[in-house]
């Protein structure tokens, strides 16, 4: 019979990030912590106040056992704990973060039909400003997802999708904050060039970004719509999307977005 809700298989920078989360939702006492590097998994687990153990230990106890495993080792890390797994007699449900692998997959690598839920999170979890997909396979039922979501709150949105979607939003809300990094670096980069203080010039296009953001998301107005509203005619800002235009931004980014989707559909094979 399961003894803690939310067990973790793998503490890197997602696993982590999400069971920091976790924590602050439910409670130390509902979590435990294990990894192939057990240093690694203690010392989250000493900073969380939380358990931690060996992954036969979280496979046996938890009610949700989130694999934060790689893709490319995923099957490795289920052989491992199928049998502990299948001499269970009480309800678990098995929740993957890797990228590229359905749940047909995960099934087919278990051999049995397990209740999956399939998440694609984000590193901005970890400051409760994340994005996390997720799908869930028939056999979940209703109140598990219900219970899921209401662990995760305090990671930032959560958003239903049907699975066949997951990759491409993934290679948006996933790879995304790398791209957005670039471009906040960029910015930064360019006002040094025009003699603005390095640290200045950091903190200037991060909150310019977020702030851009956060009115993109209340406003309800169409990105294109906001653009225009900061472009004055014959302005400095027309200058530079012009300069953006002329270097293909639009369709660089697109670009990334697509490689990015192309290559999570090649971890799946």
């Amino acid at each position: 019979m399961s003894t803690v809700k939310f067990g973790f298989i793998g503490t890197g920078n997602m696993g982590a990030a999400l069971a920091r989360a976790v924590t602050k939702a439910v409670g130390h006492s509902e979590v435990i912590l294990a990894d192939k590097n057990t240093t690694k998994a203690e010392l989250l687990a000493n900073e969380l106040y939380c358990s931690f153990g060996e992954i036969s230990a979280v496979a046996s106890s938890a009610k949700f056992i989130f694999m934060g495993v790689k893709p490319q080792v995923m099957r490795e890390a289920l052989e491992s704990i199928k049998p502990i797994l299948k001499k269970r007699t009480d309800r678990f449900v098995l929740v993957s973060m890797a990228a590229g692998l359905s749940i047909s997959s995960i099934t087919e690598m278990l051999g049995e039909n397990y209740p999956i839920i399939r998440i694609m999170p984000n590193t901005p979890v970890s400051v409760g400003k994340g994005m996390i997909l997720y799908t869930a396979s028939k056999e979940v039922f209703m109140d598990e997802v219900g219970e899921f979501c209401k662990a995760l709150e305090k990671s930032g949105k959560l958003d239903k999708l049907d699975e066949s979607l997951i990759d491409a939003a993934s290679a948006l809300s996933g790879c995304g904050p790398a791209f957005v990094y670039m471009f906040a670096q960029s910015l930064a980069d360019g006002a040094v060039e025009c003699g603005l203080p390095r640290d200045k010039a950091i903190l200037y296009a991060s909150q310019t970004l977020s702030g851009a953001a956060e009115l993109l998301l209340v406003s309800g107005k169409h990105a294109g719509v906001l653009k225009d509203e900061v472009c004055s005619p014959g302005g400095s800002t027309i200058a530079g999307v012009h300069s953006l235009e002329e270097n293909s931004f639009r369709g660089a980014v697109m670009d990334a977005v697509k490689y990015s989707f192309n290559r999570t559909k090649e971890l799946g094979k």
